[in-house]
């Protein structure tokens, strides 16, 4: 890629995933299940998002670390195909690539085994503040789990982003192995956009409803929540509006990376100069489309697709 501006960078995790559908228990000790699906896919949420921006047509560039491995050379040449700008990737000689299992239900929702690895490594000296002055967003893609840049290390870097013009998001993946909220504390004043899912949202608040959930982190500081809201759509709120977006009718296949692919689509929107709710709208969009297919991104497509499903998809009934 060339020199040429960037439209978003997006820093943070990149794993590879193996998903199997359909389980429905495990298998008990010495024991083996069949399942009738097994696929390798790439994953984490810096690359889902760089992705669904990249078929957007967008220029994306993708910063994190990889282990050298198999798993590391299969996530490299998946974000290089896509087309993002990689050269923000470290490969690590120590920790392999992170990695996750992801059991699929029947109805698409998932549990997960997670490797942290290389991404627990990233730290604030790795980012490429060259690259980074060259963008418009700065997405920080997988906060909680990335246990060198968490806390006051992402702080400095928003910090920094916002001093040099560019406009800061983040996204968090829940770990309750830590205290979140220590670490999201120094990050959320430098937050343009904060869009993590309701229920992430809810664990680190105490709270319920997507407005006063809101409500709370825009008293910390950031200028817009983006609430993911699953199977309701989306609630976006800044000081002055509350935005309720319902979602699309589709049939659901697995619901990996929909929140991504969401974020995606929102920042999309914000680049394109739309207002908050025609945003939110196409974020729907793109998290109803990711969840038709296996896989983060398999169902994620291009500009053109993407607003030819918007008009004619429905709204899910009941919202």
């Amino acid at each position: 890629m060339s020199d040429a501006g960037l439209d978003v960078v997006c820093l943070g995790i990149l794993v590879a995933d193996t998903l199997a559908k359909p389980i429905e228990r495990m298998p008990a000790w010495r024991q083996l299940a069949v399942v009738e699906q097994v696929e390798l896919h790439v994953g984490g949420c810096a690359s889902n998002t760089g992705t669904g921006l990249a078929r957007l047509g967008f220029r994306v560039a993708a910063m994190g670390r990889l282990g050298k491995d198999g798993f590391g050379d299969f996530v490299l040449q998946h974000l290089e195909r896509e087309g993002l700008d990689t050269r923000g990737v470290k490969r690590d000689g120590q920790a392999n690539t992170s990695f996750t299992f992801v059991m699929i239900a029947r109805d698409g929702e998932r549990a997960f085994f997670h490797y942290v690895g290389a991404n627990g490594e990233l730290s604030y000296e790795d980012v490429d503040f060259d690259t980074l002055r060259r963008a418009r967003i700065l997405h920080v893609a997988g906060s909680l789990v990335m246990r060198k840049l968490d806390g006051e290390p992402t702080a400095k870097v928003l910090r920094r982003a916002r001093e040099m013009g560019v406009i800061t998001g983040l996204d968090t993946v829940w770990n309750d192995s830590v205290d979140p909220r220590a670490i999201l504390e120094p990050c959320l004043p430098h937050l343009d956009y904060f869009l993590p899912s309701i229920d992430e949202a809810a664990l680190l608040t105490g709270l319920k409803s997507p407005a006063d959930i809101a409500a709370f982190f825009l008293h910390k500081g950031v200028g817009v929540v983006g609430l993911k809201l699953g199977a309701e759509g989306c609630w976006i709120q800044d000081s002055q509006r509350k935005v309720h977006v319902p979602a699309f009718k589709v049939e659901v296949v697995d619901t990996s990376g929909a929140g991504d692919a969401w974020v995606a689509g929102f920042l999309a929107g914000l680049l394109q100069g739309w207002d908050l709710e025609r945003a939110g709208r196409f974020g729907n969009a793109m998290g109803a489309m990711c969840v038709t297919a296996i896989g983060t991104t398999s169902g994620l497509r291009g500009m053109r697709d993407t607003l030819a499903f918007l008009e004619k998809a429905e709204i899910l009934k009941g919202q």
